[in-house]
């Protein structure tokens, strides 16, 4: 395929990878002359129109998500009855081949690469997008890290399914427990997701191995992790702390939002305390998992049928008398703790000195962490987006004072995650004022490059950082490139040189040229006088510039000769005299 090209475009230069459902190339795109990744669906997908769609939208949910840690989707289509999607290409390494070739990530590392992956799934989980493949062959890193992958993403309708009932999308080894027991999932499923990548960062291996998907399946669904120190025991507490969480098997006791998840990963970076809580019980975990029908991609990424079930304990007549023996004995010791409580209340017994809940509100949370510990109760954190307050500070608290708590009492803190991000608008095109005017009516900063360009005119806003199209945080600052016009250059210094010279030389420098004459005795005929305008001055490429070239020393004339007027001499008079 090396030399062919689709739809008259992209032409295939070498091949890339192989994923799930389709071949990935390096490409060129011959329009724009840059190069792009071409993903090919296989044939024999080709032909299965839920595959195809599902391919379709691919594209149409990937490309929406305009995010400097998302893999941008540029273009889709059909080529002779082959689908096809065009991408950004990255140059790098997978954080897969990263761990293979360097083993355990220093824990911080790892915290850096989770918290920008971490930020590309919440903004796609703000657009209704769910990836369910993460993994860490699906993070590339080249300097930025990016996600990519979104092939088997549902976008729009959380109820809305492309797979077929009872089918489960995804990589065993990172599936989340609801994932592999075929139930509906949402954004806490990729955040599982990650927990597992995070696990395998610093450790060098995922949590749970196994012979078959199905194997690995049910152990996320049953199985505790071991806890990553015990296999790293440079992993700090607190990272860990956020793993587990992560990695709850009920979905209740994870983070709730990918952006919770990343501020707690970058107050780990910052050496901060991380509100990584105690886990909940996990829920029941007696799901049903595919057994029968494994179809397993190359890269690992499996469909897994539930017409057939594995059930985690099948009891015979024993062992459910048992298991009825165990819940009454269970429910009997609760009742019974729960009256010896009530008898206690009565009595007075095991009564606890109330404290008074300190005002910490606008504090920092760090401040108002420490203020409550002083007294002798515990936070809670819970991050919310608020326009009044910055990032970091207590926004609000419950309960407020002059509420009287038990020592060892919890308060919840309401911290703020700085103003919510709005809707940036795109305003490449628009004259520079309009474009401020715009931006600044949404509260965005605005900072303006000037930028020279050949082909826009001056004035006009030729690119914007961040994109417009998406959202951002109110009160950020977007950065304009703005075009100055043609590139302006000084003019080249050419007096002395002889016509022909001097005009390649301004030519070469991107100037046209014209040419007056003019009489010099000092300057020789032919050569450059002086250039309008003069030497150094700043000067739009294209523009004219005048030579003044000596046409050599005036011509000489002599003054006339005044020859004085010719004086005739008259003889004097003859005098006769005549002697009488």
């Amino acid at each position: 395929m090396a030399q062919e090209v689709f739809t008259g475009r992209y032409q295939i230069i070498r091949h890339i990878a192989r994923g799930g459902m389709a071949e990935v190339y390096l490409a060129r795109d011959l329009l724009l002359d840059r190069e792009v990744a071409l993903k090919v669906l296989f044939p024999e997908f080709a032909s299965d129109r839920s595959f195809v769609e599902r391919f379709r939208r691919e594209a149409r949910s990937a490309a929406s998500l305009n995010h400097p840690n998302i893999v941008a989707i540029y273009d889709w289509g059909e080529e002779e009855g082959t689908y096809f999607i065009v991408m950004e290409y990255v140059e790098g390494s997978t954080l897969r081949d990263i761990i293979r070739s360097e083993g355990p990530l220093v824990s911080h590392r790892a915290a850096d690469i989770g918290a920008d992956i971490a930020s590309a799934l919440a903004f796609a989980h703000h657009h209704n997008v769910v990836h369910r493949d993460v993994k860490t062959a699906n993070v590339l890193i080249s300097g930025l890290v990016k996600v990519t992958d979104f092939g088997i993403a549902r976008a729009g309708d959380p109820q809305e399914s492309l797979t077929q009932t009872g089918a489960v999308m995804g990589t065993a080894t990172y599936f989340s427990p609801e994932q592999a027991q075929g139930h509906n999932i949402d954004a806490r499923s990729d955040i599982y997701s990650l927990g597992v990548v995070l696990y395998e960062m610093v450790t060098g291996r995922p949590p749970f191995v196994g012979d078959t998907p199905v194997a690995i399946a049910y152990q996320h669904v049953k199985e505790t992790p071991q806890p990553p120190s015990q296999l790293n025991p440079d992993v700090p507490p607190d990272f860990e702390a956020i793993v587990l969480k992560a990695m709850a098997k009920n979905p209740a006791n994870r983070y709730q939002t990918a952006d919770d998840l990343r501020t707690d990963l970058v107050r780990f970076s910052n050496g901060q305390p991380v509100n990584a809580e105690p886990l909940l019980p996990a829920a029941a975990a007696t799901g049903v998992m595919a057994a029968t029908t494994m179809q397993d991609a190359v890269d690992g990424t499996s469909v897994m049928s539930r017409t057939t079930t594995i059930t985690a304990d099948e009891p015979g007549p024993e062992k459910k008398r048992t298991s009825t023996y165990f819940v009454v004995l269970v429910v009997a010791l609760v009742l019974l703790a729960g009256l010896l409580f009530l008898l206690a209340r009565q009595l007075g017994i095991g009564s606890t000195a109330k404290i008074t809940v300190p005002d910490v509100i606008g504090r920092t949370q760090v401040e108002a962490t420490q203020i409550l510990s002083n007294a002798d109760l515990k936070a809670k954190i819970e991050t919310v987006p608020d326009d009044a307050r910055q990032s970091g500070q207590v926004v609000d608290q419950d309960p407020k004072p002059p509420a009287r708590v038990s020592k060892g009492g919890t308060v919840t803190l309401k911290v703020s995650s700085g103003a919510p991000p709005v809707d940036l608008p795109d305003v490449v095109g628009r004259d520079v004022n309009e474009a401020r005017d715009l931006l600044e009516a949404r509260d965005f900063q605005v900072q303006v490059n000037p930028k020279a360009d050949d082909q826009v005119p001056a004035d006009r806003v030729i690119g914007q950082d961040p994109k417009g199209g998406g959202k951002a945080p109110k009160g950020s600052t977007v950065t304009l490139a703005v075009s100055s016009g043609r590139e302006q250059v000084p003019v080249p210094n050419v007096v002395g040189r002889d016509q022909s010279a001097a005009a390649n030389i301004l030519g070469q420098a991107g100037f046209d040229t014209s040419t007056q004459t003019s009489a010099s005795d000092s300057v020789a005929n032919g050569t450059v006088i002086r250039t309008e305008p003069g030497t150094g001055t700043p000067l739009a490429k294209g523009s004219t510039v005048t030579m003044i070239v000596s046409t050599g020393p005036p011509p000489t004339t002599s003054p006339p000769t005044t020859v004085p007027p010719t004086t005739t001499t008259k003889p004097p008079p003859t005098t006769t005299s005549t002697t009488i």
